[in-house]
Parts: structure tokens; sequence; C-alpha cells
């Protein structure tokens, strides 16, 4: 049996940057964390069965791969060649999925780094984001970027660079520990409870992307000017370059943003917030805002009356604490047996 795990992330800025539609024209950037909240895969042979068992929100019993209605799972088995049946795939969660958590491709990396793991290959970091990449990029043909992959395969606070050649570089950033933990206790984060595809929006941004080009080139840019605040502890500052970011994304497509996800936003905003964002493509999922921590239960209470208004409450709505970790995609047991 083999278990491994993958972290979920916080982009902060630069997101939609790491379409090739734009860092084909011009290298694209994002700044982004990892987080304590997992998605897990467990490979798990059983020789007596003459199945493939996948495991998620369903139960799937097939002979063969190619007849497995998990897109990933299926297309993974396929790629790698492994057709022989007796095996049994399951995937865990700490978040549901189309949270804005980069969740996709955080399970993509933990499925190829469990399966090459049992082919006796031990992928690198680079080699995991690569993979998963290979994956939802060439295989499924979503209409997504790289820094998911990529962030989850490292770990870490890092600035992410997409370049016009496609290799991606990784640098990581180093905090002392009284940066990390104020800005920790500055963020509040909220699972709004409305799921959105990201696939649906990027596509809309794929097919405008020249004319917000110039909107494209300064948010990669102003991933600079965000690490310079990291590295000075000014989370306020942070906290308003979110906004500045989140006003500006909201221009790129009409589907980022809607009445009830800006009326979050807002109750957050006027209760004292500096700034944050929808993360991942928008439309959903969760929203972060930077905060004095005296603050967070103005906030808490003025969006939970929003979520409240808006029948979220029954829909999953809840507040998210976590913490940033340095661990990437990473197995964590093995019994070769």
């Amino acid at each position: 049996m083999i278990i491994t795990r993958a972290p979920l992330r916080i982009s902060f800025v630069g997101g939609g940057t790491d379409l090739p539609a734009f860092y084909r024209k011009h290298p694209g950037r994002v700044i982004s964390v990892t987080v304590d909240k997992y998605v897990y895969a467990v490979i798990h042979p059983v020789p007596l069965v003459n199945k493939f068992i996948a495991r998620y929100s369903k139960v799937e019993w097939v002979s063969h791969p190619k007849d497995l209605e998990h897109p990933s799972i299926r297309e993974a088995l396929l790629d790698l060649g492994i057709t022989n049946p007796g095996m049994e795939i399951s995937t865990f969660a700490d978040l549901p999925a189309k949270t804005g958590l980069g969740s996709s491709s955080s399970f993509a990396a933990a499925l190829l780094k469990g399966l090459h793991t049992h082919l006796g290959k031990k992928l690198s970091s680079e080699e995991t984001a690569c993979a998963a990449c290979r994956l939802e990029l060439d295989l499924l043909k979503e209409p997504i970027g790289k820094q998911d992959q990529y962030a989850t395969a490292y770990g870490g606070l890092n600035v992410i660079q997409f370049n016009e050649d496609d290799s991606v570089e990784v640098k990581p950033v180093f905090l002392d520990y009284k940066k990390r933990s104020s800005l920790e206790d500055h963020i509040i984060l909220f699972f709004t409870g409305i799921t959105r595809s990201a696939s649906s929006i990027l596509k809309v941004q794929n097919v405008d992307m020249d004319e917000h080009l110039e909107t494209y080139k300064k948010m990669s840019d102003s991933v600079f000017d965000f690490e310079k605040l990291l590295l000075t502890g000014d989370v306020e500052g942070m906290g308003e370059m979110l906004h500045e970011g989140w006003t500006s994304k909201k221009t790129l497509a009409g589907n980022i943003t809607n009445s009830v996800i800006d009326s979050f936003y807002e109750a957050g905003r006027n209760a004292g917030a500096w700034g944050g964002k929808v993360l991942g493509a928008g439309g959903g999922g969760c929203v972060l805002f930077l905060a004095d921590p005296q603050k967070h239960n103005l906030i808490r209470k003025s969006v939970t009356k929003i979520a409240s208004e808006n029948n979220l409450l029954d829909l999953g709505f809840k507040e998210v604490p976590i913490k940033f970790v340095q661990s990437g995609t990473e197995v964590l047991f093995h019994n070769e047996r």
C-alpha cells in the first residue's frame, strides 16, 4: 500500500499569468504558499481481485482503466501503461473540491506520485509538477495554467515564474518566523459554499487574453512588489495590494465574480479588512481577507450575515483555519509487501 498527500495552496497575486496564452508573450509570475489542508491518494494492490477499483465520491469497479469514469485516474493509468487489473485507488481531501485552493492539481500530483512509486520510481518535485501538468494540460486538455501543479509539488512560499519556452522557475521566499507567523495571524479565510469549475472561467480568460494583455502584465510584475512587502512584514500593504489585484482581476471576465461574491467581499472590507481576494479562478470557492486580528470577529459576523441572507450556510459556508506548510507532495507510507 502507498499513501501520498499533496497540500492545497493560497495564491496571493499573479494568478492567471500562468496561462500559456499570456506567458508565451510575457513572463508569467505568481506568489503562493501551501497550507495545512491536503488531498490524499491511496494506491492499494489487490491481486486477488481481478478489477480496478476507484473510490472517491463514488465507487467504480472495472476490468480495464479505459472504462473508468474518473478522468484523472483513467488517463493516468493509461498513460503509465498500468492496465493489469488488481489495484484499488482511493482519494480523500480535507476540503471539498472546487474551492479555489488548487485541489484538482493537488490530486493529480498525489495520484502520480503514488503511481510512480508503485512502478518503482521516485519522482522529484520538478518531475511531480511536470507529470501533473502533463496529466491536466496534455491528456485532459484542461484550459488551465501551471501554478497549482508547481505549488503543490514543491510546497512552501514561492515566487513561480512561467517562461516563454514553457520552462518554470521556482524561487523560495524565506521569511523569518515572526513575519511568517504575523501573516498567518492576519489571514481570515472563508469557504463561501459556492463551488465552481475553474475551467469554464479560464476558457473565457484564454479567449480574451489579447484584449487584457496590459492588465495581465501589471499583475505579473506586481509579484515583485508583493514579495518586497512580504520580506518587510508590511501586512497592511499586502492587503491593499490584494484589493487592487482583485479589482483588476474582476475586469478580465464576466464570470469571475457575481452579486453574492461582491456582497461577501464588500462585507469583509466594510468590517475592516485591508483587502482580500477570491481564491482560484473566481466565481465562488474561498474568499481570503487580510486584516488586523482585532477586526476578525467583526469580519466573521459580517460575512456570516451575508452567507445567511444568501442561503450559503446550507451549502457549507464555513471559516477555514489555515497554517502555512513547507512540505510539498510526499509519500507518507509505502509498504512494499
